[in-house]
C-alpha cells in the first residue's frame, strides 16, 4: 500500500460522481466519497509514521515544530538538518468558486541553518464541485523563511518568508485565493502557558492580465489541556480585492503530541462573512524525520 494506491483509489471513488448532470443531485454521494477517502488517508498515514517512528529512541528524538493545522505559520524552525512532513486532507463547502472542496496537502520543510528553512507546498489531489466536477492537482509552492530576531519564553521571535508558486493547475481554490507571490512576517511567543502565532502577510493576486495586492493578517493561540492533548483558535482575515471583499475566518483544532517527531491534528474552520468559504474540515499529522540528513 502507498500513496499512490490511495490517489488511484481517490479518483474510483470520485468517478461515479463525475457522471452525474449535477451536483446539487447527489450531494450525499459524492460527501459519503470523499469522507472514504478521508478515512483511507488517514490510516495509510498512521501506518507510515507509525513504522518509521517505531525505529527511533523517543529521548534521542529532536520535536516537530508543526504549522498546521492554522493558517498561521509559526516564526521559529524546524530542528536543523532534519526533515519534517506536514500532510493533511481538507474538505471544504459553500465558497464563491465551488460548491464543495475535497484536497489532499503535503508541505516540507528543511532548515539548513539556525536561522533559515526551505519550504515547499503541494496540493496532489483536488476534487471539487459546482454544478459541474473537477478531478485535478493544486498549486505547487516553493519559499524560505529566516529568522530575523530569536526570542525566548515571552520575548517574541521575528521571522520574515517569502513565497513562489512555481505551478498552477487551475482547480477552484479556497476564499482567499492563491497568490503568485506572498511575502510574510511573523512572530511567535509562550505567555503565562498560551502560545501564538502571528502574521502579516502581502499578496500578489493575479486573474488573467490582471495584478492585484492581498493583505493578511492571522492570530492563532493554542494551550495544553490534557495529558498530550492541546487545543488551538485562530482568527485570520484577508481581503479579496477581485470579489471587493472580505474573507474573515474562526478556526478551532486538537493537537495529541503523539511522541516527540510526531503530532496529529483535527478540527474545522467557520467562515464570517458572505464571500468567506462557510465551513471547512480538516485532519492530518506532522512528521519530523528522526535521523538527521547531515
Amino acid at each position: 500500500m502507498n500513496l499512490a494506491w490511495n490517489y488511484i483509489e481517490s479518483r474510483r471513488a470520485f468517478s461515479a460522481v463525475n457522471c452525474q448532470h449535477r451536483w446539487s443531485s447527489d450531494r450525499r454521494s459524492v460527501l459519503r466519497a470523499s469522507w472514504k477517502v478521508l478515512l483511507r488517508f488517514a490510516l495509510l498515514s498512521l501506518a507510515i509514521v507509525s513504522s518509521s517512528a517505531a525505529q527511533s529512541v523517543d529521548s534521542d528524538e529532536p520535536e516537530a515544530n508543526p504549522g498546521r493545522p492554522t493558517v498561521s505559520t509559526p516564526a521559529t524552525l524546524t530542528p536543523v538538518g532534519y526533515l519534517q512532513f506536514e500532510t493533511g486532507a481538507l474538505g471544504a463547502s459553500h465558497s464563491p468558486e465551488f460548491s464543495t472542496r475535497f484536497g489532499l496537502n503535503e508541505l516540507m520543510k528543511l532548515a539548513v541553518a539556525p536561522r533559515l528553512e526551505f519550504i515547499t507546498s503541494a496540493e496532489p489531489f483536488v476534487h471539487a464541485a459546482d454544478g459541474t466536477t473537477m478531478n485535478g492537482t493544486g498549486e505547487v509552492f516553493l519559499g524560505a523563511q529566516a529568522v530575523l530576531s530569536h526570542g525566548e519564553s515571552a520575548r517574541p521571535t521575528i521571522a520574515a518568508s517569502y513565497f513562489r508558486r512555481v505551478f498552477d493547475g487551475g482547480v477552484p481554490e479556497l476564499d482567499f485565493g492563491s497568490p503568485r507571490n506572498s511575502v510574510l512576517l511573523l512572530a511567535s511567543a509562550d505567555v503565562k502557558g498560551f502560545h501564538y502565532d502571528a502574521n502579516a502577510i502581502l499578496n500578489e493576486q493575479t486573474q488573467g492580465v490582471v495584478h492585484r495586492v492581498q493583505f493578511g493578517q492571522t492570530l492563532s493561540i493554542s494551550h495544553a489541556i490534557a495529558g498530550k492533548f492541546s487545543v488551538s483558535g485562530e482568527i485570520w482575515h484577508f481581503t479579496q480585492p477581485f470579489l471587493r471583499g472580505n474573507a474573515v475566518g474562526n478556526l478551532w483544532a486538537v493537537n495529541y503530541l503523539a511522541r516527540k517527531t510526531l503530532v496529529f491534528d483535527a478540527g474545522f474552520n467557520r467562515g464570517l462573512t458572505s464571500t468567506s468559504t462557510r465551513w471547512e474540515a480538516f485532519a492530518g499529522f506532522t512528521y519530523l524525520l528522526p535521523h538527521r540528513l547531515w
